[in-house]
C-alpha cells in the first residue's frame, strides 16, 4: 500500500505545477490530493497514472444543492480529464461541523448525493467514488478505542451521510492527526505514542493492544461508525502529519519520526481491522508560507524549492 501525499497551494514559492507533478513522479508517489478542481493541476496530471483524490471546496456546498449545478461541475471538472487522469475520489466538503457551520452541514448530503448522481449519469461512478472528508471532532467518545462513538447532537448530520456512502459502497475520507490530539491533550498522551515511537502496547481494549495513537484514533473511528449503521465502511485517511516548526513539539526530528513511521505502519491495519492496508495521504507536499499559525505553514515533506525535507522512502 503505498502513501500519497495532499498538495496544497497555499504558497507564493511554490514550484510551478508542472514541475510538481514530475516531483511526484520522480519520488515514486503514485496518489495526489487536491482541493479544488485546478484545471493546470488536472492538465499536468494527464498521462501521469497518479491517483487522485479531487476536492469539491466547502465554499461550493450550497451551489450544488442544485443538482443542475453539480452535473455542469461534473461536466466541467471531471468529464473532459478523465481517463488519462486518474480521478479515484471527489471529497465533496473537507471537515464540515454542523456545530460551527450550521448552514453548510445542511447543504452536505444533498451536494454529495447531486454530484454522486452526476459522476452516475456520466457513467462513471464504478471508477469514481463520491465521499467526503468527515470532522473527526465529531467523534464525542473516543476513548477505549472500541466505545468511539459521535456526539448525540451531531448524529442527524452524519447518520445520513453514512447512510448514503454505505448504499454507495463507497469509502468515508478522514483527516486523522495525532499531532492536534497529543498538543491538546499532553498530561494524558505521551509524545511516543503519537509518534509511533513507543516500544509496548500502551493501552488494552478487549484484548487488543495499541502501541501508537493513529491506531487508536482509526479504530475510535471504526467504532463510532459502527455505531451508526456505518460498520461496513472502510476509511480512507485523506490527511495526516506533523510539523517540523512553529508550535508544540513541533522539531524536525519528530516530524521525521511521525512521516517515516506512518509510512511503515499502514502497509499493517490496525488491531481492530489488521492484515488490511490503509490507504493514506501524507499532509503535505510542501511548505505553505500563506498559512495561519506558525505551524500550519511546516507540514510540507519538501521545501518549495524541491528539496526533500525528510528523505522519505515512498
Amino acid at each position: 500500500m503505498q502513501v500519497g501525499v495532499c498538495y496544497g497551494l497555499m504558497g507564493n514559492n511554490l514550484p510551478p505545477i508542472p514541475e510538481v507533478v514530475a516531483l511526484y513522479k520522480s519520488n515514486n508517489i503514485k496518489r495526489m490530493r487536491i482541493y479544488d478542481p485546478n484545471h493546470a493541476i488536472l492538465n499536468a496530471l494527464k498521462g501521469s497514472n497518479i491517483e487522485l483524490i479531487l476536492g469539491v471546496p466547502n465554499s461550493d456546498l450550497q451551489r450544488l444543492t442544485d443538482p443542475a449545478n453539480a452535473n455542469s461541475w461534473v461536466q466541467s471538472n471531471v468529464v473532459p480529464f478523465w481517463p488519462s487522469v486518474r480521478i479515484k475520489y471527489i471529497a465533496v466538503g473537507n471537515e464540515v461541523s454542523p456545530i460551527n457551520q450550521a448552514g453548510l452541514a445542511q447543504s452536505l448530503r444533498p451536494a454529495l448525493v447531486n454530484v454522486f448522481n452526476a459522476v452516475r449519469s456520466a457513467g462513471l461512478h464504478e471508477q469514481i467514488k463520491v465521499s467526503t472528508a468527515i470532522d473527526t471532532t465529531l467523534i464525542g467518545k473516543s476513548y477505549p478505542p472500541s466505545e468511539g462513538a459521535f456526539r448525540d447532537d451531531v448524529r442527524w448530520f452524519v447518520d445520513p451521510i453514512i447512510g448514503h456512502l454505505v448504499w454507495a459502497k463507497t469509502p468515508i475520507l478522514a483527516n486523522i492527526y495525532t499531532y492536534f490530539s497529543y498538543v491538546s491533550n499532553p498530561q494524558s498522551i505521551s509524545l511516543p505514542y503519537a509518534l509511533f515511537t513507543s516500544p509496548s502496547v500502551v493501552v488494552w481494549d478487549k484484548g487488543r493492544g495499541y502501541q501508537n495513537l493513529f491506531d487508536a484514533m482509526l479504530d475510535a473511528l471504526y467504532s463510532s461508525l459502527e455505531g451508526a449503521w456505518g460498520g461496513a465502511l472502510d476509511v480512507v485517511v485523506s490527511e495526516s502529519g506533523w510539523p517540523s516548526a512553529g508550535g508544540t513539539a513541533t522539531t524536525f526530528d519528530n516530524a521525521k519520526a511521525y512521516y517515516t513511521n506512518l509510512i511503515r505502519h499502514v502497509k499493517s491495519g490496525t488491531p481492530k481491522r489488521p492484515n488490511k492496508p490503509i490507504e493514506t495521504y501524507l499532509f503535505a507536499m510542501f511548505n505553505e508560507n500563506q498559512k495561519e499559525p506558525q505551524y500550519e505553514k511546516n507540514f510540507g515533506v519538501f521545501f518549495p524549492n524541491k528539496q526533500p525535507k525528510y528523505n522519505l522512502n515512498f
